[in-house]
């Protein structure tokens, strides 16, 4: 049940990130701003919905995920109604900007990687797959009927769906979840004895604890390779894709709502995707599959502006991209798993998570500027793919299994 409430929540409130991608074009010609205007807010959107996740990890093992989903949903619905009624610039930046950016982040990747760390040890990987596909999931396959909503109503109402999940998913988590397995009496899956409480850990300052795991995770070089490549992996993915896609496929005259179901493909692909590289991260190096997906994405983003922008190609793309959407993350947290620990690593994961977004906020906004200084998108998306070959070459660099390291004494 748990993961199951879990999947729902980061499904809905991670919607949030992705709406505003389809809403770009409907919102500047609404408000009289360009679409650069629009891209800078979202930029920062997506860099604080990473740079709040270290603390998220922390909070969430201080707290509990009961606590922090409900501070979340609490912040996201107020980011929404105001958003709802924008009429100058700084609503725009305080609520689709910063509300929407920290609300989201606050669970986001980092409650995933909590309840899969702390409910299973078995299948963990395919728990992970499982519930990060439905974070990305909910940024893509939620936007066809936002896209439909805007058009039949105006882009204001388009908000009101993902509000209104929100709120009740919330309600859900509060009134059914519980944050460890030991409160009703179960051990972690696969395992035949409950663990100890981590007394230590649960009952410090969380902004201390947030640091103690930066100050063990920068220690060793795998730290620093995993937030590297997760960095490329957002601004080729959130920040450019889930940003930019719709207008990009307009400036070739194809039609928002068309554009957006393109985007729904990747979402039910991003799927699949994501649950069977769980599956394959329990049974398979996860260096290899890391080097394995960067290398299938920058394939794909490079080989896109040389496409003809047919709705056949675009198809074609959307499937092949939506397969590798996400895939990244349960081979990325079960690396920091393996080097940091059961308890520590959602909350240096929270720490690679920050680089993934500032990575999608640096390109929102340069995809952005692309396209109002230079009329195309099409330079954005080389970078991106040609950044996706580097981090795939990083990988050949890692060497053997991750070995947890231990606290100064």
């Amino acid at each position: 049940m748990l993961v199951s409430l879990t999947f729902l929540y980061v499904l809905c409130s991670s919607a949030t990130l992705g709406i505003p991608g389809v809403l770009l074009v409907p919102m500047a010609e609404d408000l009289g701003w360009s679409v650069g205007d629009i891209s800078a807010p979202i930029g920062v959107r997506f860099a604080l919905f990473g740079l709040i996740a270290p603390f998220a990890g922390a909070l969430l093992v201080r707290y509990g995920p009961r606590a922090v989903v409900a501070a979340s949903a609490a912040l996201l619905l107020v980011g929404l109604l105001m958003a709802m009624t924008i009429t100058t610039r700084w609503q725009l930046w305080l609520s689709l900007g910063v509300l929407c950016g920290i609300a989201p982040g606050m669970t986001a990747v980092v409650l995933p990687a909590t309840v899969a760390t702390r409910w299973f040890t078995a299948r963990r990987g395919l728990v992970l797959g499982l519930l990060g596909g439905g974070g990305a999931a909910g940024q893509l396959v939620f936007l066809p009927p936002v896209a439909w909503i805007a058009e039949a109503w105006g882009w204001r109402y388009a908000l009101l769906p993902s509000a209104i999940s929100v709120g009740i998913l919330a309600a859900l988590f509060w009134l059914l979840a519980r944050d460890r397995p030991q409160e009703i009496g179960l051990a972690p899956y696969g395992e035949t004895g409950p663990p100890a409480h981590p007394a230590a850990l649960s009952s410090g300052n969380p902004f201390a604890l947030s640091l103690s795991a930066l100050a063990e995770g920068v220690r060793t070089p795998l730290f620093w390779l995993l937030a590297f490549t997760f960095a490329v992996c957002g601004l080729s993915s959130t920040g450019l894709m889930q940003a930019h896609f719709v207008p990009l496929c307009g400036d070739y005259g194809i039609a928002t709502l068309t554009a957006a179901g393109l985007l729904g493909v990747i979402g039910a692909f991003n799927m699949a995707g994501t649950i069977a590289s769980g599956w394959l991260s329990d049974r398979y190096d996860p260096r290899w599959l890391l080097m394995g997906y960067y290398g299938f994405r920058g394939v794909s983003l490079v080989w896109l502006p040389f496409s003809d922008f047919s709705i056949m190609e675009l198809s074609l793309f959307s499937v092949l991209f939506g397969l590798d959407f996400i895939a990244t993350v349960p081979p990325t947290v079960k690396l920091a798993v393996q080097a940091l620990g059961r308890e520590k690593a959602p909350i240096a994961f929270g720490w690679i998570f920050a680089a993934h977004q500032l990575g999608a906020g640096a390109m929102a906004y340069v995809a952005g500027e692309s396209r109002d200084v230079l009329g195309t998108y099409l330079p954005a998306f080389f970078t991106a793919g040609l950044l996706c070959f580097v981090a795939a070459l990083c990988f050949v660099a890692v060497r053997g299994r991750p070995r947890p390291i231990t606290a100064a004494a």
